[in-house]
């Protein structure tokens, strides 16, 4: 999950004059076939929502001028609100039985697609006849949505966490903007002279609903060096003096020092939309994330910078990689398969096209020039050419992000189950974020033996 990364935003999608059908969030019989005349008809989710008006815009140029490139290919896009930033609503769409032909999921929703029944393999169809980059995209990614040698999902995003902090209210509070913090002791330190600044102001702010909060304790313990589940997956493996220092840490800023705000319960649009209203001073978050809070929430870009995840003491041991794919509905047509995976290559994976349009996105003020994504393997064909249109094209500081890149932190990734335990996680957040008198050792025994329960009944 990243930003999406993009995290929430519902509205509804604007498609008057172009020709475009909303259609509803099911999908019927007779838009899964070929019609009398020859095309072939696939519906997509996920196209962006009517408050991100010129997202929205690029999309549905994009769905135009890939028809008529395509005359036999009919692309009807679905906007279905908080589904694809929302991982209750996914599930509940992929329990109902209510996805598009082509629907979006993060990288941790495999073993939940697979267990729904309704993911179709799609080995056989990808390759560089449907997806021209297709042997540049990074074998670790399309590894990500691939069980027991089959694909079932072809990788649109990735993203890697870091420290996201603003650069004014370092400077206000007399901090170094070129120096952040680089362990949780500096963190704290930090936070705590920016949340002296007043006005709402919170120094550090943290997830702790919507399985956000457990998607950040994972990578907060990543940091630390630990792990989620034991190494064979059949068990927790957070209740420990790792896990334990991620919630002293947190407990410590919220209630030791008053650093993290009055408001808690946040799910990803909340701390972005305080983080555009400059109230936040540090956030864990991927580098897209700046992007969101430019884009989404008025924020500006030039306030933001990013450095990698702190550690304990030193450098993070580790920090939380994710993404996002999309998936092909059972039963689809092998027609429509190659047409799906067709639109995902245009939209998704080519270089100058879709989400690599840096020549339209730059005088749009979308930020150009983020380490984000990075789906093309290092040294490939598209990897050269995205790199190219990238600096080319850059309409941001890229100094701003000079220390992340600088600095990697190695990339872990997320646990077998990850939303079902992020929901679990979710309580150990909100517990010392809302509570003084939270017992850390309580929360994580809870949390673990609702994780084993969990890992238990899959067996």
């Amino acid at each position: 999950m990243s930003v999406p990364k993009y995290r929430k935003a519902a509205a509804s999608a604007l498609v008057a004059g172009l020709g475009l059908s909303l259609v509803a969030c099911s999908t019927k019989s007779d838009d899964a076939k070929t019609d009398a005349g020859g095309k072939v008809t696939i519906t997509v989710d996920c196209q962006p929502v009517g408050a991100q008006k010129e997202l929205l815009k690029n999309w549905n140029d994009d769905v135009v001028e890939f028809q008529r490139q395509n005359p036999n290919i009919v692309v009807k896009s679905v906007s279905v609100g908080e589904q694809c930033n929302n991982p209750p609503d996914f599930t509940a769409r992929l329990a109902g039985g209510t996805v598009t032909d082509l629907f979006y999921g993060y990288m941790t929703d495999l073993q939940q697609v697979l267990d729904s029944g309704q993911a179709m393999d799609i080995t056989e169809f990808a390759n560089k006849d449907t997806v021209p980059t297709w042997d540049s995209v990074d074998p670790a990614l399309k590894e990500v949505f691939t069980d027991g040698g089959k694909l079932y999902a072809v990788p649109v995003k990735n993203y890697s966490m870091g420290l996201v902090y603003n650069k004014v209210l370092f400077q206000r509070a007399g901090l170094d903007a070129n120096n952040p913090p680089k362990t949780w002791g500096e963190v704290r330190a930090a936070a705590k002279k920016i949340s002296a600044l007043g006005n709402g102001i919170a120094g550090y702010s943290e997830y702790s609903a919507g399985n956000t909060g457990g998607w950040h304790f994972t990578s907060l313990l990543y940091s630390q060096g630990g792990q989620v589940l034991t190494a064979d997956g059949k068990k927790a493996d957070f209740n420990n003096a790792m896990g334990k220092q991620v919630l002293q840490n947190l407990k410590d800023m919220r209630y030791g020092d008053n650093s993290m705000g009055d408001r808690q319960l946040l799910q990803w649009a909340d701390l972005l939309t305080n983080a555009g209203a400059g109230k936040v001073g540090m956030f864990v978050g991927a580098p897209d994330a700046t992007q969101a809070i430019v884009s989404q929430f008025q924020g500006k870009f030039q306030d933001w910078a990013m450095a990698p995840l702190p550690g304990q003491d030193g450098a993070a041991k580790a920090t939380l990689g994710g993404g996002e794919g999309y998936f092909f509905k059972k039963g689809l047509t092998p027609e429509q398969v190659k047409a799906g995976l067709k639109w995902i290559a245009y939209e998704k994976l080519t270089p100058g096209k879709g989400q690599f349009d840096y020549v339209r996105s730059k005088p749009q003020n979308y930020p150009v020039g983020l380490p984000q994504p990075l789906l093309f393997a290092g040294g490939s064909d598209a990897q050269k050419q995205e790199l190219e249109l990238r600096k080319a094209n850059a309409n941001v500081d890229t100094a701003n992000f000079a220390i992340f890149e600088a600095n990697p932190v190695p990339i872990k990734g997320e646990p077998r189950n990850a939303q079902a335990i992020y929901a679990v996680l979710d309580a150990a957040m909100s517990g010392v974020l809302t509570n003084p008198n939270a017992n850390i050792d309580a929360l994580l025994k809870t949390a673990e033996d609702k994780v084993n329960q969990l890992l238990a009944a899959e067996k």
